[in-house]
């Protein structure tokens, strides 16, 4: 786990890309797509806009700060660099873990909605959803334990799959667009409020955080200057238009009352217009690849940052320790995850994930803006990065306290805890 024992292959401006990506288009469409929708109606694609821009600039600064400190830490070298080893830093740090955690529970809650739909067993919705997402989870921790070699590899093979059903289904959506009475519910007479429309992309902005894998590759990356801006930018702007036209596809193919029914699986559903039932088990299948290879490669990463946390001293330094040749974080990452997942709803834990990387990007921006001199990055655009997700974290906070006042009381939670955690822990170190 260390980077000496890490390998030491280049990474192409193509693969850069590609982790990217992958990283975005993993389990989170599938995941709250149907959520965008319930909150900002016909105009879902401008949620998905919203929070497109956002990441875009947030991108930025990732960007500059990529190339000035390259680390396999990311965003834990960048925010060390910035603020030392202090308690502040330890809690940000502290809370990104625990965001992969709840990011690993969207992803096995998604996973476990989409799946009785292809593998009838119970006949009980509710048993057959924590039965499939309980499963997931202990099948990807097994395999994680088993070799890290598989899960490239499923990693690989999962974003070609994907890809290729995804655009598919874009194709096929739009041409079947032409006949579709419902297109009439993308008109702006059925979009939400401008507060609404921001917070439906907000809630849903999990869908985008995996940009921030790019940073970790960062060292690897050949002729760094040109291609890590270029994977930053040519990632993200293709994930913000495929979202956006799958919003497109999917409000224009069915009506509102069918997309409600059908919220937590709601891609699947919107393919049966153009294919019927082949496309509805398509696109599931789609759905049960994707969830799983985004579990099973955010078990490795949120291992890794527990991992580099304990080796900074910011985690107790019994993270470091090895169960079965494993970081013993994997352990807990999976433990948590399983809670979590099987405790909270798929809105409450969106909610929950978005203000967490909100805040954590929100402080990448700042940091960024503080040293633009320093990384060569223009102050503009890391500020607004900054004032953006600011918006954004405290937008989504109020609005979500009146509809969802669970996500709200578990990202509390999760930041009060991560902080007072750390502050314990640096307190205990110094006696």
């Amino acid at each position: 786990m260390t980077n000496s024992k890490l390998s030491k292959e280049k990474i192409s401006l193509r693969e850069a890309i590609s982790i990217g990506i992958g990283g975005m288009v993993g389990g989170g469409i599938f995941a709250v797509l149907g959520l965008a929708v319930s909150l900002a109606q016909g105009g879902t694609p401008i949620a998905f806009l919203f929070a497109g821009v956002i990441a875009s600039l947030t991108a930025y600064s990732y960007s500059k700060l990529s190339l000035a400190y390259p680390d396999r830490g990311g965003t834990v070298k960048f925010i060390n660099q910035a603020f030392g080893k202090t308690v502040f830093s330890g809690g940000i740090n502290n809370l990104l873990w625990i965001s992969y955690v709840i990011m690993l529970s969207l992803y096995a809650s998604a996973f476990g909605s989409y799946a009785p739909n292809l593998f009838e067993i119970t006949g009980n919705t509710t048993y057959d959803f924590h039965l499939y997402l309980t499963a997931i989870i202990v099948v990807a921790t097994a395999i994680n334990y088993y070799s890290i070699a598989v899960v490239s590899k499923i990693e690989a093979y999962a974003v070609i799959i994907k890809l290729i059903i995804l655009l598919a289904f874009v194709g096929l959506g739009l041409y079947g667009l032409l006949d579709n009475p419902n297109v009439e519910q993308l008109a702006v007479s059925n979009w939400k409020s401008p507060l609404l429309l921001l917070t439906g992309g907000m809630v849903i902005f999990v869908a985008y955080e995996g940009f921030e894998l790019i940073a970790n590759a960062a060292p690897d990356i050949t002729n760094p200057k040109k291609n890590i801006p270029k994977a930053y930018n040519y990632s993200v702007w293709f994930v913000v238009f495929l979202y956006i036209i799958i919003a497109i596809v999917t409000v224009g193919s069915l009506p509102f009352n069918e997309i409600a029914k059908s919220e937590d699986y709601v891609l699947a559903e919107a393919a049966k217009p153009m294919l019927g039932k082949l496309g509805f088990a398509i696109i599931t299948i789609a759905a049960l690849i994707s969830t799983f290879s985004a579990i099973n490669a955010s078990l490795y990463g949120g291992s890794r940052v527990s991992f580099e946390l304990a080796e900074d001293d910011e985690l107790p330094h019994h993270l470091t320790s090895m169960l079965w040749n494993k970081p013993i974080g994997l352990l807990i990452t999976a433990g948590l995850t399983l809670l979590l997942a099987n405790s909270l709803e798929l809105e409450s834990i969106s909610t929950a994930g978005s203000a967490g990387f909100l805040l954590i990007f929100a402080i990448v921006n700042f940091i960024a803006f503080r040293q633009s001199k320093t990384i060569n990055a223009k102050k503009t655009v890391p500020f607004l990065g900054c004032l953006g997700c600011s918006i954004a974290f405290v937008t989504l906070i109020i609005q979500q306290y009146n509809s969802n006042i669970v996500g709200v009381m578990v990202i509390t939670s999760v930041i009060l805890v991560c902080f007072a955690l750390e502050y314990i822990f640096k307190k205990t170190q110094r006696k």
